[in-house]
């Protein structure tokens, strides 16, 4: 398996987790005091969903299945994991660390996938989202220090 496609399949379970935690979270918040820290984690949400459907699609063309899931082993390692602690109770602080957490998880995975050997145009890819992901990272903390 090429690196690309090792990185690319390490991107994709990552982006989903991300999807789903921000989706969740966003619905937890949406009803209590910050809703539009809500919307911020839904557009994060989305912007998630795109990069994985990119990295998929990507892999299609260079005929990689990228997206098949990980190990469940794989998956207990995750940053987004720890949300589900967070969207049981009410504490939007709470939520909104598991979601820097998840956050900092995936600024690793980036990371670890930018020191592999991967293709220029897949690199590209990477470290476009990579500053996207930082960015959201750096947004959801500063909305911790707000609250």
């Amino acid at each position: 398996m090429s690196d690309d496609a090792k990185a690319a399949k390490e991107l994709v379970e990552t982006l989903k987790d991300g999807e789903r935690g921000y989706a969740d979270a966003a619905e937890k918040l949406r009803d209590g005091e910050h809703p539009e820290w809500a919307t911020t984690l839904q557009r994060f949400s989305e912007q998630r969903e795109g990069f994985w459907r990119e990295i998929v699609d990507l892999g299609h063309e260079y005929g990689d299945d990228v997206d098949k899931s990980g190990t469940v082993a794989a998956a207990v390692h995750r940053g987004w994991i720890s949300l589900k602690d967070a969207l049981t109770g009410d504490d939007a602080e709470a939520v909104l660390k598991a979601a820097a957490t998840g956050e900092d998880h995936a600024v690793k995975e980036y990371e670890d996938a930018l020191e592999m050997d991967l293709s220029a145009g897949f690199r590209e890819v990477v470290v476009r989202q990579r500053a996207a992901v930082v960015a959201a990272r750096d947004e959801v903390k500063a909305l911790q220090n707000a609250g």
